[in-house]
Parts: structure tokens; sequence; C-alpha cells
């Protein structure tokens, strides 16, 4: 499989350093992004178009926003499923609707193709660093012929089942990210507001029953200024959210912990933090709480 042709549409924080770990990896990427400058800028050679992509790889890797977008490039006009060819694998790297995925899986079988979903995890440092976890689902021999790409950019891939179960895995995982960096953000604006010494509190939680991602991997850089800026945006995880919501709606299961997520990330767009790293979502609450933040220039 090392001679198979690599591309790549979605370019972008993720995409974009997935990329540049499989070229420095010794496998050369035909790259797509709305943003011509992309795919230099990230070491792949440049294609015309998304159809380009297409007619010229053995394996098509997507990153894009959600399923709305995944859909126009898959099925709109000169789109994917009208130049896909028998036996080309396309790997979907976004966050998205299980239940679009396994539809979109169904119509490139009809093809020959074959449709993998596979949810990312570990965020733009562990991309950078080619150190990702990846949660996939789809056809078992389809996911082997994919192993000496995904060995370039994660550390851990785990099978999750068939269509539609890496997606799955990835959206109930973001909800737990979601959750874990509002209500530590909350709690650090109000250690700040009571006066603690931050980094304390930090070793406090990371000691105790309160420890998670945040606290181990996010606040302890936040508290000394650096938002760890080039992550999932408010707006995105927004989006998550909602996708994790739509998603239980569909298993029949309450969604009973979303609310606050929804109001903390709804709160950063609201407030002007939409398009920055979902970390800001602290000041977004600290801006209510009174103007505070976790660091400044005097800390």
């Amino acid at each position: 499989m090392s001679g198979s042709r690599i591309g790549f549409i979605g370019l972008g924080n993720m995409g974009g350093r997935m990329t540049r770990r499989i070229v420095a990896g010794g496998m050369p990427v035909l790259g797509y992004d709305k943003d011509e400058a992309a795919a230099a800028r990230f070491g792949a050679a440049p294609a015309a178009s998304a159809v380009a992509v297409v007619e010229q790889s053995d394996i098509i890797l997507l990153s894009l926003p959600d399923s709305n977008v995944i859909e126009k490039v898959v099925e709109g006009e000169g789109g994917l499923l009208a130049h896909i060819h028998a036996g080309q694998i396309v790997a979907d790297m976004s966050t998205a609707s299980a239940a679009s995925t396994r539809r979109l899986a169904d119509l490139f079988a009809e093809k020959g193709a074959f449709y993998v979903d596979a949810g990312i995890s570990g965020g733009a440092a562990a991309a950078e660093k080619g150190t990702l976890t990846l949660m996939v689902g789809g056809e078992a021999s389809a996911i082997a012929r994919l192993e000496p790409v995904f060995s370039l950019i994660a550390t851990k891939v785990i099978v999750m089942g068939e269509s539609g179960a890496g997606h799955t895995a990835k959206l109930l995982n973001n909800f737990l990210n979601a959750v874990s960096l509002a209500a530590t953000a909350e709690v650090m604006v109000a250690g700040k507001k009571a006066g603690l010494d931050l980094h304390r509190l930090l070793e406090v939680l990371n000691a105790s029953s309160g420890i998670n991602f945040a606290t181990l991997n996010r606040f302890p850089k936040i508290v000394d200024g650096d938002y760890l800026e080039g992550g999932l945006t408010s707006k995105l995880m927004t989006k998550d959210v909602v996708l994790y919501c739509d998603l239980l709606h569909q298993l029949g299961v309450a969604s009973l912990n979303a609310s606050g997520p929804m109001a903390s990330f709804g709160l950063a767009t609201a407030l002007g933090y939409g398009d920055v790293i979902s970390n800001r979502v602290v000041d977004a609450i600290g801006d209510i709480s009174g103007g505070v933040r976790l660091h400044t220039k005097k800390d």
C-alpha cells in the first residue's frame, strides 16, 4: 500500500497539520482547500479542485467543519460521488453526524468504493506531533488499507465497529470534553475571584476527584496566559454539542447535561470569541463575572 496516492480535502487547523505529518512520513499528498495557499503551507501539492483530488488519489482524507459541508462536497454538483471509482477509499476525519455517515457509506458502496469514518482526538498539539487518537468505523478491509496513513498521524487507532461507529464515539468524547472545559473554566474564574493561587488550585484538582483533561492539559497553560491557540473554536464546540444532542435524541437517551456547555460556548460566541480557540470560554465567563482574567501582566 506504500504506492497509494494520497489526497486531502480540507486543510484547516487539523487537516493541515495531519497533511504535514503524512508528507513528513514520506507520502506525498495532493491537497485542496478553499484557501489556495494552504496546500503549499502544509507541504502538499495543490489541487485545482476537490474533484481533481478524487481523480488523482487512491485514498482521500476529509477534514471538514460538519455534515452539511461534507454532504455538499460529496453529493453536490461535481462532488466526490460523481467521480469516485471502485476500490477508492474516502476516510472522513471530521466530526459528523453518524446517521449522515452511514447514509454516505451506503452511497459509496454502490459505486464499489469505501467510506470510513475516523474521528480524531487530541487537538492541534497532537496533530502537530502525530500522536492523535482515532476512533474508526467502516469496512475492515478498507481500514486495514488505511493503516500506513493512520500510523503517521496517530499513536492509537481504535476500531469501533461498522460505519458510523467512529463518529458516534467521537461525539460522545467531544461532549465530555465540552463539559469538562466549560465547567473547569467556571471553577477557575471562581477561584480567581476568591483570591486563590491558581497554580495551587490546579495542583489540588489534579490530585483530587475534579481531575480532567482541561485541568491537566489546558489550564496549566491558560493561567500563565497561553490559550493554546489554533484548536477547536467555540462555534465548532457548540456544533459538536448540538450533534451530540441529535444523537441522543435518535438513540432515545435523555440528555440532561448539555445545557451547561451549550450555554457556555454560546456565550463565548455571543461575546466575540466564537472564531478563536474554545479555551477562551474562560474569558467569556470572566467577562460576565466582573471582568475577570486568570492571567494579567501584573500577575
